[in-house]
């Protein structure tokens, strides 16, 4: 049962979350959300700023106990861009848009989080920042707060996030030192070669074999080139080219992504990908180019931060519901402030087929056990203020 003072805004948490879901926004565009936060933050007694990296919201949260660290805790606001069938009656109101991750429930969490820890601030030494990030789903906006001064002034000490977690049942937390997501990168590579008529292949350099040899002969890069002990994703998730069956094509675009846990397999990864393409378009008579862009760093616990959240989560749900999270080969924009910043990412579980909350997460039907929403209130709560008194 959560404590009086949770308990007492639960019915708040849940209001927001369902009007949060009911008005997804995209990364950057995340205006209507940004507002409410800010209006909450100012009811509460806070003085939000607004704007930051886009469409960001911070608020310094003073303890009056005396000097201590700053905290950051953060909450991600957008939505992805998927067309909801859950048919919930707080479902998404705009079309081909969806809260289909639980950002939602991250935002309005912070707000409940935020309202009980204002309570306590007589009882907290140094100050909380509250951090609600945009594009997380894009990846872009921890960056884009970062250089917007978001770790500075004062400057952060430690750093806490947590997302509701569809892979782990309601009422279970699931946490772990070290890596725990990857670093999530995408890429082009296009084939370029001669177009002509199909029936003349001769005349033509075609690309498409090219290709279709280079996707087949990538595989070996994870299977023959990387560390059998460590994990490095490829795929490949798109082909482009050609638009008429008696046409050869100039050009192939191929697309997808790399995920690597370790930096150094990340660039190891990116220049075998480069240096393959590029061989096997030579024996075929075409050239390749990579364009190849990363997204965020990989999410790494710092064990003793890691150590304050677990002994936070276990006085929550208790011991026997504390679990290992299992390293996760998505991505998650949270790692472009633990790059910086010593702090915990943990999985707060939401799973119930009584509830219908078994869809995975981007799913069209998502869905959450709202009984997850107290227990990430005071998970946060108690992670906030261990870390504060931890010195």
């Amino acid at each position: 049962m959560p404590s009086p003072e949770i308990a007492a805004v639960m019915d708040e948490v849940v209001t927001l979350r369902r009007d949060f879901h009911a008005h997804p926004e995209l990364g950057f565009e995340e205006h209507r959300t940004a507002a409410i936060v800010a209006e909450r933050l100012r009811a509460i007694g806070l003085t939000p700023v607004t704007g930051v990296g886009g469409t960001g919201v911070v608020a310094l949260l003073e303890g009056q106990a005396g000097p201590g660290p700053t905290v950051l805790l953060r909450a991600d606001m957008d939505a992805l861009p998927v067309t909801e069938a859950t048919g919930l009656e707080f479902a998404s109101t705009v079309p081909g848009k969806m809260h289909a991750c639980g950002h939602d429930c991250h935002t309005a969490v912070l707000l409940g989080a935020a309202r009980v820890l204002w309570g306590r601030r007589a009882l907290l030494r140094g100050r909380l920042k509250l951090v609600f990030q945009p594009a997380e789903e894009m990846v872009g906006g921890a960056a884009a707060m970062i250089a917007d001064g978001v770790l500075e002034d004062p400057p952060v000490d430690r750093a806490f996030g947590l997302h509701v977690w569809s892979g782990t049942p309601t009422g279970q937390i699931d946490i772990a030192a070290g890596p725990i997501m990857a670093a999530a990168d995408h890429f082009s590579l296009t084939v370029r070669g001669r177009g002509g008529h199909a029936a003349l292949p001769e005349l033509c350099r075609d690309p498409l074999p090219a290709a279709a040899a280079i996707i087949t002969a990538a595989q070996t890069i994870v299977t023959r080139q990387m560390p059998a002990d460590q994990t490095v994703v490829l795929s490949f998730t798109q082909i482009h080219g050609g638009e008429a069956p008696n046409v050869i094509p100039e050009e192939v675009v191929l697309g997808g992504t790399a995920r690597a846990f370790d930096l150094a397999l990340r660039d190891r990864l990116r220049q075998r990908l480069a240096d393959l393409a590029g061989h096997i378009a030579a024996a075929h008579g075409v050239s390749a180019e990579l364009d190849y862009h990363e997204g965020a760093p990989p999410t790494v616990n710092d064990p003793a931060m890691t150590a304050i959240a677990r002994a936070a989560c276990v006085a929550v749900v208790g011991a026997e519901r504390v679990k290992p999270f299992k390293p996760l080969p998505a991505g998650e924009d949270f790692g472009a402030i633990l790059a910086r910043v010593p702090g915990c990412f943990f999985f707060v579980g939401m799973r119930d087929e009584a509830a219908g909350s078994v869809w995975p997460h981007h799913h069209p039907r998502f869905t959450v056990d709202e009984k997850v929403l107290p227990i990430a209130v005071a998970a946060m709560v108690e992670v906030a203020r261990r870390a504060l008194e931890a010195g």
